[in-house]
Parts: structure tokens; sequence; C-alpha cells
């Protein structure tokens, strides 16, 4: 089914990845629900939504992997998350059930652009130096996010950001990591991410996290249960949320008008977050063609636009491609077998919750850095020569990590394209839909609608 050897890969390296991919993405079991559980957000059933993040990552990953034979995970977005819980639900005061509802049409919308060929469209006629842009800035923003997590790097308020404490444990554990795994990688050891991301784990049961204060004791970097017992829990019902979408705004026009630049502003960044990781990470697989295009790259806007109706009915945000995903590629994951085994591993966690929650964050860090690294090394492929192509990808890969955004940095990245295309005498490099993508991000980033 898999077609193992014709991608000349084994089920061993299969398994490998796929658990590598879990590894990474596991902590979307917790941080899911704990966003759109907050009572200033949507303030949802959490103990629900732990089981509702599993079963919609689940099944989606296996219908990607069914539908394209690709090694991609998917789960409720990060970013698309916080703004259905903080934005639509917490500032807009939409109910989470109508949201839910808005999820579920930005899914149809997007089901019929891919149905259509809109999409693959939309993917074709990104530049060939963006598409290398976003690979990398992909990479420079897991790396980010990795360093940030385990404290490595924290926020200032004068410098932006800054060095974190090392004396606490996990950001000395976390560069211990990366150096770990560099070496197991350079030595070309089997497995490297996996053993990395296990050692520190360990390695962290024994570290101090936070000293002890007053009463409080010492806490570690690795926080394992008390007991045996601790380790295994039944999983709570998705009862509360799950079906329980609602589609209050379309009973007046004024309603519906007031929720269509929330539904866009949703599809933009479903999108080409979505387009983005689905360049990046098979790039890095090496599926694309020598035109930089992805064959069956229709099946995999289709599944990823269906996924998204599907996690409006479980009672989640938006479920989308993971940039994880590029770490079991890193392991030597290439067909959808990898898939299957993450989301394999993903019910299972259900009854393993408390185990897989204490992963801590020191030891998924190195994994997304020296994933980071891996996704950047095709920098070498842009023309740096050549201004009119290195100015908008050198943007590309700056905004993606500095935006915290993948979709916004694409939108500058092509913006920046289109404009100096224009005014360099090589506006038919660029095509008709290309010219139709720059602007609407333009009406997005300058909040511009026809409404």
């Amino acid at each position: 089914m898999f077609k193992l050897q014709e991608n000349k890969t084994t089920v061993s390296r299969e398994l490998q990845a796929g658990l590598t991919t879990f590894a990474a993405m596991a902590y979307i079991l917790a941080v899911n629900p704990a966003i759109l559980a907050n009572s200033y957000g949507a303030g949802m059933n959490q103990a629900a939504l732990v089981t509702i993040t599993a079963l919609s990552a689940a099944t989606a990953t296996i219908l990607m992997a069914l539908m394209t034979n690709y090694p991609l995970a998917l789960a409720p977005g990060m970013g698309i998350n916080a703004m259905f819980s903080f934005y639509i639900c917490g500032q807009l005061q939409v109910p989470w059930s109508d949201a839910l509802g808005m999820v579920c049409i930005n899914g149809c919308i997007f089901l019929l652009l891919s149905l259509t060929g809109v999409r693959e469209r939309i993917v074709k006629a990104i530049p060939h130096s963006l598409k290398i842009a976003i690979t990398c800035g992909i990479g420079m923003f897991i790396a980010f996010i990795g360093l940030k997590n385990a404290g490595v790097i924290v926020s200032n308020p004068a410098t932006f950001v800054a060095a974190g404490d090392f004396t606490g444990g996990s950001a000395a554990l976390c560069l211990a990591g990366i150096v770990l795994i560099a070496i197991l990688v350079a030595r070309r050891v089997p497995g490297a991410i996996v053993i990395g991301i296990l050692a520190i784990t360990i390695v962290g049961a024994f570290v101090t996290g936070t000293p002890a204060t007053g009463a409080e004791p010492a806490k570690m970097v690795t926080q394992l249960p008390g007991s045996l017992a601790g380790f295994f829990s039944l999983p709570s019902s998705p009862e509360p949320h799950f079906l329980k979408l609602t589609f209050g705004f379309l009973t007046t026009k004024a309603a519906f008008f007031a929720a269509l630049p929330v539904i866009l502003t949703l599809l933009l960044i479903d999108m080409f977050d979505n387009i983005g990781t689905l360049i990046g990470v098979t790039k890095r697989a090496g599926f694309l063609d020598k035109d930089g295009n992805l064959p069956k790259v229709g099946r995999a806007l289709v599944a990823d636009s269906i996924a998204a109706i599907l996690s409006s009915l479980f009672g989640t945000s938006t479920v989308v491609s993971y940039v994880e995903s590029a770490s079991g590629v890193e392991a030597g994951g290439r067909t959808g077998l990898t898939s299957v085994t993450t989301a394999v591993l993903m019910l299972l966690a259900l009854f393993l919750t408390p185990l897989i929650l204490a992963i801590p964050a020191a030891a998924t860090a190195p994994a997304l850095v020296i994933v980071g690294v891996f996704m950047m090394q095709s920098v070498i492929e842009i023309k740096m020569e050549d201004f009119a192509t290195a100015v908008p990808a050198i943007l590309t890969i700056f905004a993606i990590p500095l935006t915290f955004s993948i979709a916004e940095g694409i939108g500058i990245g092509l913006i920046s394209a289109v404009l100096l295309a224009v005014f360099t005498g090589k506006a038919r490099s660029i095509s008709l839909v290309g010219y139709a993508i720059a602007v609407i991000f333009f009406l997005q980033f300058f909040k511009i609608f026809p409404f």
C-alpha cells in the first residue's frame, strides 16, 4: 500500500520516523486544550479537548496518508487556535459553537477551491525562489519555537529577545541536546533525533528545572508521575463539543457581513500556513519535481480541506499540516506509513497522557532546532546575485519567524516579489494568479475589505 521499496525506505525506518514526528508534536495534546479552555477565550471543556485534539489529529493524519502517501501529520494549528479562542471568542464575543461553524464554512470553501484546482494553481503561482525561501523560513521558525519553548531565548522589552537563564536547567539541557543530536547526525547514527529526545528526557529527571522556594520544593526538568498508576489514564468523553457547531451568524444579514471578514481571515491564514508547510516539508523529502511543483498536490490539498471540516465536527479549531512533520522526514520518513504511525501513537497517547506530557520542552526543542538547520540548507539555491529574486526570498525567510506566521511571511515575500518584478521589467515572470494573491494579501495587511 505504501510502496516502501519504490520510495527507498523500510518498515523500521518509517516507524521510527512516525515516532519522531509524534515526539516533536505531542505537545499539542496539552497546549491546544489549554488555549481553547482559557477563561479569557473560548472557555471550552479542557478534559474533553484532550480527547478531541487526539481524535481530530489522528483522523486527519490517516486521511492524508491514504490520499497522498506523504509523511505528513496534521493537528489543530497553533496560532489559529489562539485566534479562535482569544480573538473570535474572547474579543469578538462569538460563542464557541458559532466559531466552530465558521471553521466548518472555512473548510467547505477550502474544499471547493481544492476540487476546482484553484488551490493547486495558487501553489504553482508561487515563484520557485519563494518556495525555497518558505522552506528556509519555516526552518528558522521551528528552530525559533524550539529555543523559545526551552527558555534558551526569552522576551525582553528593550531588545525584543534575549538569552534565557541557563542556571534553570532547561536551557542548558536544550543546548546539550542540540550538540548531542548534531554529533549523532554528523556520525550518521540512525534515529539520532529520537535518541536525543529520549536521552534529554531521562537526564532531565535528575536536573533541577525550578529551584526550591520557601514551601515549594524544587522541580525537575522532567516531571514524572509519582506512581506507576499515574502514567496511565482513561480518555475523557468528547461529548461536550462533539457535533456542537452552530451557525447563528447566518441568521441575519448584519451578522453574516460581520462574520465574513473573520471567515476570510481564517481562510487566508489556513490556506497559506498549509501551503507553506506542504512545500517546506515535501521539498525536504525530495518530492518536488524539477520545476519545483509537488506531484499529487491536488490530493494533499483536498485532504487538508476535508480535515478542516472534520475539525469543526470534532469540536476544535482548524486542523492543519504540521511543520513538525519535517522531523519525521529527517528521520527517514518517506511514505504514509510514517503518518499512520504518528496517528496510532496519538490515539495511544490518550491512555498515556501523563507520560507523554512528561517529555519536557528541553527534549523536544533540540529536535526542532536540528530540523530547522536541515531545512535552511536549501538557502544556497537562491540566486543571490539577482536582487529581484534575492530580496523577496530573504524577506520571506526573516518574516516567517519574526511575524510568527507562515502565512504573513509568504504574503510579505509575494508582495515584494510582485513589486520588484513590475519595476525591474520582469512583470511577466509572475502569473496572473500570483498577482491576485498579492492583491489579496495587500487588502488583508491593510485591513481593506469590500464590506
